[in-house]
């Protein structure tokens, strides 16, 4: 200032935040049952690291079968909402997702259901679906993983 030249050194440091979730159960398996018939299981996802409000989405996995139709046995809801919304301490709250399965036809899957938050393409982690015929009662088992 004033013809004084001065040098300031400024030096920052931060902590980079990369938004994740978790799931309680970590382990899902929906109970085998007749065609036609839904079964539904109850999962907690556990937001992590999030530093703004935000809102889950769930992509589901499609299946073709043997007629070149393609169906989705799978539906998701968040009772609750799906609204990642942060206290004043900077935590945030946890979310209650329904996942059920219903199908008419037998099938075979192995699929990802995909959540994802609303900044588009960032997935947070996945629960992969394998879905295994037993004679006319079906069997779903959840494996989650990190992305």
């Amino acid at each position: 200032l004033n013809n004084n030249p001065s040098q300031y050194k400024l030096t920052l440091s931060g902590k980079m935040r990369s938004p994740k979730i978790n799931f309680h159960p970590p382990f899902l398996m929906l109970m085998p049952v007749p065609l036609d018939v839904e079964t539904e299981a109850v999962v907690t996802i556990i937001p992590q690291e999030f530093i703004r409000q935000s809102r889950i989405r769930v992509k589901l996995p499609e299946l073709e079968l043997a007629d070149g139709t393609r169906t989705c046995p799978f539906s998701v809801q968040f009772p609750e909402g799906q609204d990642i919304v942060l206290s004043s301490d900077g935590t945030a709250n946890e979310l209650i997702c329904h996942i059920s399965f219903r199908s008419s036809k037998p099938m075979s899957l192995l699929g990802d259901l995909l959540f994802i938050d609303q900044e588009e393409n960032r997935l947070l982690e996945q629960q992969t679906i394998v879905f295994l015929p037993y004679t006319r009662t079906w069997h779903c088992t959840a494996l989650i993983k990190k992305l």
